[in-house]
């Protein structure tokens, strides 16, 4: 008799022309509601080989199905990312772009326009964040349906006191369709890259840290990250670069007594580069608009924030070139699957009012820090 993961079909991400990124596949052949361990086992090596996994039609899956393939991959976690609640009271950056469904307070619900009623939620008003609201410029308000930016490059991760999650799962509910906008770096260097309109933007962290050079790997090997306490709110005053790759250091940051209060256990300082469970290659790990310190090998600490962001900058700027970055054009069903602690992502795109955009978003903190080299 033949076993159910036999039927699973793995199929690698087909480029476009002038694309060279090198992760991604498809999956076909696996019945998320019902998911055999069998059958994730065979997901699981896929994820961890290929960083990205794409399911296609996949509307029928459930939030308790959803979340329960997220968490398949960490079983002993159980709380959302950022926590059990965003309090409305703070300054989070987070907390306007989500809505959690109440029946399965992991899974988050995130897009754009009015939705009178989903999954117990009622009359819901979704914002689809756009780079004006953090960004240090803006494409002009006549260009803005027709070319947008990274609005945030980004690990999914609270980055203080939980772990980050190991796994993102992505559900496309409703997709508006039609028509494409072209993603402006306005870095100086002229690049642009055509995007499917409310793409997902992914690079592999692997892939960045294989292109740096030899020096710039040892640093990277030997360097930790510490980032901000609080670092959603700590930022929400700072404004972004205009590739999404860290903030503009302009001294906006809000200041440790305006936070919060501190809990020093609950800073994280973390590798710069994160081990793949199953292959053992390094990937680099930032999440650029976090970072406040670096501890270097020698025991340096580079304290200024300035000098802090042009390091990291310089490292993970070539992994975010045009032709390295997957754009996912979405369609609705969709079930996309990515290794959070090995590659980055962003929202992309500029959405009109009228255009209903309705995504659910899963990941739960996970149990352990990520391992270093």
């Amino acid at each position: 008799m033949p076993h159910a993961e036999d039927s699973i079909i793995i199929e690698p991400l087909v480029t476009t022309k002038g694309s060279s990124f090198k992760f991604g596949a498809t999956v076909s052949g696996v019945d998320i509601e019902s998911l055999t361990d069998e059958s994730f086992a065979v997901i699981r090596d896929a994820l961890f080989t290929h960083q990205v996994l794409v399911f296609k039609a996949q509307s029928h899956v459930s939030p308790r199905a959803q979340y329960l393939l997220t968490n398949r991959f960490d079983p002993g976690a159980t709380s959302y990312g950022h926590g059990n609640a965003i309090p409305s009271t703070q300054k989070s950056i987070l907390h306007p772009d989500l809505k959690t469904i109440p029946h399965q307070p992991q899974v988050q619900v995130i897009g754009n326009g009015k939705v009178p009623e989903y999954e117990g939620l009622k009359n819901i008003q979704l914002r689809h964040p756009h780079h004006r609201t953090f960004h240090a410029t803006q494409i002009p308000d006549e260009d803005d349906l027709n070319f947008t930016r990274f609005y945030r490059w980004h690990i999914d991760a609270a980055l203080y006191g939980l772990a980050p999650p190991i796994v993102t799962t992505l559900l496309a509910v409703k997709v508006p369709g039609g028509r494409k906008q072209v993603v402006r770096y306005d870095d100086g260097t002229g690049d642009e890259l055509e995007v499917p309109l409310g793409t997902t933007a992914f690079v592999s962290g692997e892939e960045m840290f294989e292109a740096l050079a030899p020096e710039d790997q040892a640093f990277a090997r030997t360097t930790r990250v510490e980032y901000a306490p609080h670092p959603y709110i700590w930022m929400s005053t700072a404004r972004s670069r205009s590739d999404g790759l860290g903030l503009v250091s302009e001294g906006k940051e809000l200041s440790l007594d305006k936070l919060p209060p501190v809990e020093e256990s609950k800073i994280q300082i973390l590798p710069m580069c994160w081990k793949n469970p199953v292959t053992g290659k390094l990937a680099l790990q930032v999440h650029p608009s976090a970072v406040r310190r670096l501890h270097l090998g020698d025991g340096t600490v580079v304290e200024d924030l300035s000098e802090v962001r042009e390091i990291v900058h310089h490292l993970q700027r070539p992994g975010i070139a045009p032709e390295k970055v997957y754009a996912h054009d979405w369609e609705e069903g969709d079930l996309v699957l990515f290794h959070n602690r090995g590659v980055l992502h962003s929202v992309v795109g500029a959405f009109a009012e009228e255009e209903v955009r309705l995504f659910r978003q899963c990941n739960v903190a996970a149990t352990k820090l990520p391992e270093g080299p």
